[in-house]
């Protein structure tokens, strides 16, 4: 199973600081990068139920990310 999850975050900067929020909870399952203002992770689990909670969980990260990194602008 794979999910590949794009966000976009305005420009260069906050993607970098979004990616490098998230990117420490990445297990060897999980491969973020960044390529302009856009941030891409790929999630590979073999069940269904463990990539719906792995991308549970990183959408809840990618989310707080992005916020903090909205008050840092």
């Amino acid at each position: 199973m794979r999910a590949v999850i794009e966000t976009t975050h305005g420009d260069r900067e906050r993607a970098a600081m979004v990616a490098a929020a998230v990117a420490p909870d990445n297990t060897d399952e999980m491969a973020t990068t960044v390529d302009g203002e856009t941030v891409r992770t790929v999630i590979e689990r073999e069940s269904t139920g463990g990539l719906h909670a792995t991308v549970d969980d990183y959408v809840v990260n990618c989310t707080v990310a992005d916020e903090l990194t909205q008050t840092q602008s």
